[in-house]
């Protein structure tokens, strides 16, 4: 029985998310900004036709955003992933094996679904199932790999004739695609390593397809050469049932205003690494290095320049809240210098450690005992509940939190912000 993939990718997520519970935007221009509202990180395709690039600053938008009348909104991270979330299980409910790709990305494995029903109405009705039950559109690629229905669902977004929907079994109808498709385009090649392929004549996917594979192995790598043969139909990559567990954790975030008081970045630190450390016992792991840097901004040349980083060693792997924080305020007493003004800070945990296979350690604090486990535990509960709890190091009015001026409610994960309707 031959492998059979589909790639579900969600129109314009972030933009489509604040339209849902806008009706008065459905046909209008939006646009998603990015930490502190600097920059363009999500178009509507209303946005996308007015050849507005992603990435752009607002301030040098200032002119489109008022002449086309483009409306504005902070990124809404609870809201986002609530909506993925919902996405998720309607395809869970559908597909036999679910690979959560991104927060607007999923692979199903539909091998032997085609014995029962045609593939093609199998997956117009999914989307429009999708489509009704969350209000998010969809478009799906159906191939024989993973990479091809990469392709298929290029192809479904770009050529609006396919209705959201292209089926790539058929080889034949894989060559045309495949002969329109650059090969910057391919999943894993990129525009950098195009550019290598494009000296050696190799400019559409199809041309890649055929590319001799002793070649690619030897001028370029494995990877560029498993690639070759998903586009040749050759299945090299499974569904991944399971999330790959990280090898670090990072938690940054650049500031609304300066700081120049190490109370203040010492604060933004605790915060940090107590989101990192939620992350961290999520997976289900510990970790023995906390690394921390904290920098002015290079965009202000007229300031004094200073970019600092550090690493903590811990005696012992731990994901308590509390050892992390120590270590992390141990980290800024070795970088603080007075007289600058901060732009950013952030908190990277390293050297992880799986907590099924942990070793006991004989110098470990009475921190990382079974107390500790339990009171993470608790406080984990609380936060992911209905209640908040947190470390006095992280303050009470903080004046570093993130520029969010445009921020939509958070429509389906807080009472006070449910729709009303009148």
């Amino acid at each position: 029985m031959s492998a059979i993939f589909a790639l579900v990718d969600c129109n314009n997520f972030y933009a489509s998310c604040e339209k849902l519970f806008r009706p008065d935007l459905k046909h209008k221009p939006v646009v998603v900004l990015s930490n502190n509202d600097g920059c363009v990180v999500a178009r509507s395709q209303e946005v996308k036709a007015l050849g507005i690039k992603m990435g752009g600053p607002v301030f040098q938008l200032a002119d489109d955003i008022k002449r086309h009348d483009i409306k504005c909104f902070s990124s809404n991270y609870a809201l986002y992933a609530d909506m993925s979330n919902r996405v998720i299980r309607m395809l869970e409910a559908a597909a036999p094996k679910v690979e959560i790709y991104s927060i607007d990305e999923a692979f199903l494995d539909l091998t032997g679904v085609d014995t029962c029903t045609d593939l093609l109405v199998f997956a117009k009705d999914l989307k429009h199932k999708v489509d009704k039950g969350t209000g998010i559109a969809v478009c799906i690629g159906i191939a024989p790999t993973k990479t091809l229905a990469k392709l298929a669902n290029h192809g479904a977004k770009k050529y609006k004739a396919t209705g959201g929907v292209v089926n790539l079994m058929d080889p034949a109808r894989q060559q045309r695609l495949l002969a329109l498709v650059d090969v910057a385009d391919v999943w894993g090649v990129g525009r950098r390593l195009s550019k290598k392929l494009h000296a050696l004549g190799i400019k559409t996917a199809l041309e890649l397809a055929q590319a001799d594979i002793t070649m690619i192995r030897e001028q370029f790598s494995v990877v560029l050469e498993r690639t070759v043969c998903e586009l040749r139909g050759i299945s090299c990559l499974e569904i991944e049932s399971v999330t790959p567990v990280k090898q670090q954790i990072i938690c940054s975030r650049s500031f609304a205003s300066r700081i120049n008081e190490k109370e203040k970045l010492r604060e933004a630190l605790s915060k940090y690494v107590t989101r990192a450390a939620e992350k961290l016992r999520m997976q289900k792991s510990q970790a023995k290095l906390v690394s921390i840097f904290i920098r002015t901004s290079a965009f202000s040349p007229n300031e004094k320049q200073y970019s600092g980083s550090t690493m903590i060693s811990l005696a012992c792997p731990s994901d308590d809240t509390r050892v992390l924080i120590k270590a992390v305020e141990k980290g800024l007493d070795k970088l603080w210098k007075a007289g600058f003004q901060y732009a950013k800070a952030g908190v990277i945990l390293l050297d992880l450690y799986d907590l099924a296979q942990e070793q006991g350690e004989l110098f470990c604090s009475v921190e990382s005992s079974p107390r500790s486990e339990k009171l993470m535990q608790v406080l984990d509960k609380i936060n992911q509940g209905v209640g908040h709890v947190y470390f006095a190091s992280q303050g009470t009015g903080p004046v570093w939190l993130m520029k969010r001026e445009h921020l939509s409610p958070a429509y389906t994960t807080s009472w006070q912000d449910l729709p009303k309707v009148r």
